[in-house]
């Protein structure tokens, strides 16, 4: 049961990380303070955030801090994965002002790839948003419900097939991401 109460906290702390992220947005924007730093501090949160939560679903999966081993190895890839996915979308600006060219808004014009199989698996994988489950709230949703399942069942199997399918759905995403990325008008 100590599991369970566990994902309930990380779920607690992810809902207070949101109100106060959302907060000091508006409050910044509400007093003219939007500057580079609160933007790069405010992305640096949810990298933090959202790649250290696919680690400390691993950690869970094997027992927790006492325990660590293969299913943390797994966390760190997902975590890894993650990070790179939020990389390839921040690299998009920094290699546009690297390269001289205007920023742009990421509009669903721009985002539109060009190659017609890689648009229809953008619109297949519109209607089964996966990338979901790799964002804070959702994921410790889900580590609730696997903590729930374990805590009844007496073992760690849910936290584990959550820990490979977390990693398998990064997988997909950061391929996917980046052959949208390469294949729309964003890089040109």
């Amino acid at each position: 049961m100590t599991h369970v109460w566990a994902a309930v906290a990380a779920a607690l702390v992810i809902q207070v990380q949101g109100i106060l992220d959302c907060t000091d947005g508006e409050l910044a924007r509400w007093r003219g303070q939007t500057g580079p730093t609160g933007i790069y501090l405010d992305r640096l949160g949810h990298y933090v955030t959202d790649g250290s939560l696919a680690v400390g679903v691993a950690v869970h999966a094997d027992g927790g801090l006492g325990s660590i081993g293969g299913w943390t190895t797994v966390g760190l890839a997902t975590g890894f994965l993650v990070l790179l996915t939020k990389a390839e979308t921040d690299l998009v600006h920094a290699s546009r002002a690297q390269s001289g060219r205007p920023p742009i808004a990421d509009t669903v014009e721009i985002a539109v790839p060009h190659a017609d199989l890689v648009r229809r698996l953008r619109r297949a994988a519109r209607s089964l948003p996966l990338n979901r489950a790799l964002l804070a709230m959702e994921m410790t949703f889900l580590a609730i419900v696997a903590s729930i399942v374990d805590a009844a069942r007496g073992d760690l199997a849910a936290m584990r097939v959550l820990d490979v399918a977390l990693l398998v759905i990064a997988g997909i995403v950061v391929v996917g991401h980046l052959l949208a990325v390469v294949s729309s008008a964003r890089l040109r």
